[in-house]
């Protein structure tokens, strides 16, 4: 039996934030929308992204705001044109969603959570004549070039006069991003960046004691230290969390993209973890040296220095009993202990990801050069930034930009 076909005006391949604001924008023009979904409900990782506090963008200056993405500031700041971060709470306003500026800048919805959005999104693109297919598996393209896709009927075929594609990275692939697209997209010409963790943690080698003994435990109130690849010394105070495989959390997660790039490198990436960041090096010294009487040297450093559990856990990895009875060694440790990252953690495990399509691949519309009629948008394009709201508004400006390209791809086809 034949797989069941059917002729679409636009095809939305990915239900995360870059499809859905495509979806929205072209069905506000009167454009009839298909979107298509392997999983059974649509902005999963957008509703995971709302657990702890739903960070909808950044309330900095705009100037700062684009250079959040690093060497890809120039193409994404044409997409903020298009829809920045203002833009973004008034839409989140007419959605009848009140925004908030924390203290850090972060930008959150009054009530913290993601699916309120998400439900008042979804019922202004079904009244807009949006149509859903859900359960439905992206597979390539068939040789008559209609979209295939792997149903719970069997396969589906779609004509479409116009597709995008916003298929996700590879992190969280239970959610729906499990990168396959890159396959077919490669077979068809597509320049491809390899896909790489992004916010991510970082694997050390620590000791089976240490491991067993602070896994979990954040440390509270550091600086890093280190240089990156072209010699900028790189210095962000904050706090991380210890993993049994090494470290993760805010801070790391803020300087993974040049943390990644010198181990891609040099093998490892060598950085210096200021424990103490509050007090001089010399005020340190001083509190090592006074006499301590009785007590012993890990009471000693709790007393006059606050340093206990984990940071002290990280002291004792580092340097021997000698060294530790060394009141210069030790201050120095204390001041910029040595740690060592071996590589990122695994691409599944990331907030996000870099690389994917290359934008030289695509023109000014997102539309592919080497496929006609196909454009891209979001977390599959090769682009990254750092957590803060600097994701989700750049994807969401990148699903307007495909979405007015279609209009024009409509327009001439």
């Amino acid at each position: 039996m034949p797989a069941p076909s059917s002729a679409v005006q636009v095809a939305i391949v990915g239900g995360g934030p870059a499809g859905l604001m495509a979806a929205e924008v072209l069905s506000a023009r009167g454009i009839a929308v298909d979107l298509y979904d392997a999983k059974a409900s649509v902005g999963r990782k957008f509703l995971l992204a709302g657990k702890g506090g739903l960070n909808l963008t950044h309330g900095e200056a705009a100037d700062l705001f684009v250079t959040r993405y690093r060497e890809r500031s120039a193409e994404v700041s044409t997409w903020l044109t298009e829809f920045d971060a203002a833009a973004l709470r008034d839409w989140c306003t007419g959605l009848g969603i009140d925004t908030f500026v924390g203290s850090s800048g972060r930008v959150f919805p009054t009530d913290m959570k993601a699916a309120p959005l998400l439900r008042a999104w979804l019922a202004r693109l079904r009244a807009a004549g949006v149509r859903f297919h859900m359960r439905q598996r992206w597979t390539g393209w068939n040789d008559a070039g209609a979209l295939t896709f792997d149903t719970p009927d069997g396969e589906r075929q779609v004509d479409a006069r116009a597709t995008l594609l916003a298929l996700g990275g590879a992190s969280w692939p239970q959610l729906g991003s499990d990168g396959a697209w890159t396959q077919m997209l490669d077979a068809r010409g597509v320049a491809l960046a390899p896909l790489r963790a992004a916010n991510c943690g970082f694997d050390l080698d620590w000791s089976t004691h240490f491991a067993e003994r602070h896994a979990g435990a954040p440390l509270k109130n550091v600086c890093i230290r280190f240089d990156a690849i072209d010699g900028t010394r790189m210095e962000r105070r904050g706090e991380c969390l210890v993993s049994a495989h090494g470290l993760e959390g805010s801070l790391i997660y803020a300087l993974s993209a040049a943390l990644r790039e010198r181990i891609e490198r040099d093998g490892h990436c060598d950085i210096a973890l200021d424990l103490l960041p509050a007090h001089d090096a010399s005020r340190v010294l001083d509190e090592i040296r006074r006499p301590r009487g009785s007590r012993s040297l890990s009471s000693h450093l709790a007393s006059r220095l606050g340093l206990a559990g984990v940071k002290l856990g990280l002291v004792h990895e580092v340097l021997d009993k000698a060294a530790m009875a060394d009141p210069s060694r030790l201050a120095a440790t204390l001041k910029a202990l040595p740690l060592r990252l071996l590589r990122t953690r695994p691409v599944a495990e990331a907030i996000s990801t870099a690389g994917g399509v290359r934008l030289e691949a695509l023109d000014d519309g997102l539309m592919l050069k080497a496929l006609p009629g196909v454009f891209c948008a979001g977390e599959m394009l090769d682009w990254e930034a750092p957590t803060g709201g600097y994701l989700l508004t750049a994807s969401m400006a990148s699903g307007r930009v495909a979405a007015a390209g279609i209009a024009r791809f409509l327009q001439t086809a």
